[in-house]
């Protein structure tokens, strides 16, 4: 009953935060998540005998969020590379190095590299991820519609998974890692996060009528599904061909999946069964997002590839 509970209250608000937040307000929220993921994360490497450099992690995770929302306001985009190199790149090679000095510090040196490795880790576990979030949905007008869809793809192959796997699950699929899982739930996740993902872009123009009814997606001329039957007709017209549908759905799966299991082997290896304790019926922070901290890189691919065109409204006709 939490664990629904919970997922009742947190999904509206994510929705709200996807299309309705500003970008300094939205960097904020996934800026505190990504703090939350980071503490928890650092504690699982403290658990399992390291000692990471908290002060710098944190930084690193703040940095990333404070660089990222100045490169999307950038007036002058011909100098957008630059800015790259002076806000994002430049600066995390100098803490690289920090940390190589910090670990010099180590009563014994033969921690300095782990210790030092581990906290620089948080940025592309956590930080860079995270990070796509903000890239993504200001990527395009249709950037939060994408993200929405990516994670319904991720949260129905987990749903498949939890309960095809309790049902008929017999083989396991890595017991070292996490016992629990089975090959008959990571096919079923894979096949629900397919038919799932065929479904959304089934109906794509649907969601965006009913998001504009609502007042959360803002296209000219479309708030009602008659005005959306009026553009495309029917408002159900499919928006993307199969294969490539499929491919995304089923990428960003096993993206996610393998997600999940790093997350359970860093857990085991330090004898954990939670990342954390701050969301009833599902543990921490960063146990709810570990998959899509490997499926974002993916969806962010696939919207550069052209993903994005199949949201544009009217829909896109290739």
């Amino acid at each position: 009953m939490k664990r629904v509970l919970t997922a009742v209250i947190l999904i509206p608000l994510v929705v709200l935060a996807l299309f309705r937040a500003p970008l300094w307000l939205f960097t904020l929220l996934v800026l505190g998540v990504a703090l939350l993921a980071a503490r928890e994360y650092l504690g699982i490497a403290k658990a399992t005998g390291f000692r990471p450099f908290r002060g710098v992690s944190y930084a690193l995770v703040v940095w990333t969020f404070v660089a990222l929302p100045f490169l999307f306001t950038a007036i002058d985009r011909s100098q957008l590379f630059h800015l790259f190199l002076l806000l994002l790149v430049t600066p995390l090679v100098v803490v690289a190095f920090v940390l190589l000095i910090l670990g010099m510090k180590r009563d014994s040196l033969a921690q300095a590299l782990p210790d030092a490795a581990v906290s620089f880790l948080v940025l592309p576990y956590i930080a860079i991820p995270l990070g796509l979030l903000l890239v993504q949905r200001e990527l395009n007008e249709n950037g939060a519609l994408l993200l929405l869809y990516l994670m319904i793809i991720v949260w129905s192959g987990d749903i498949a998974a939890y309960y095809v796997g309790r049902a008929i699950g017999k083989h396991k699929l890595a017991p070292r890692v996490s016992p629990g899982k089975t090959w008959e739930g990571t096919i079923a996740s894979a096949v629900g996060s397919i038919i799932i993902g065929l479904l959304l872009f089934h109906f794509t123009v649907a969601i965006e009528a009913f998001l504009a009814h609502l007042r959360l997606w803002q296209a000219a001329g479309l708030t009602t599904y008659e005005s959306a039957t009026a553009a495309a007709p029917p408002y159900f017209a499919y928006a993307g061909p199969l294969w490539l549908v499929a491919l995304l759905a089923l990428s960003v799966n096993i993206a996610a999946q393998l997600g999940d299991l790093v997350e359970s082997a860093l857990k085991r290896g330090a004898g954990l069964k939670d990342s954390g304790a701050l969301l009833p019926g599902h543990g921490g922070v960063l146990d709810r997002i570990d998959a899509l901290l490997f499926a974002l890189p993916v969806g962010l691919i696939f919207n550069i590839a052209g993903m994005g065109h199949y949201f544009s409204y009217p829909p896109y006709a290739p």
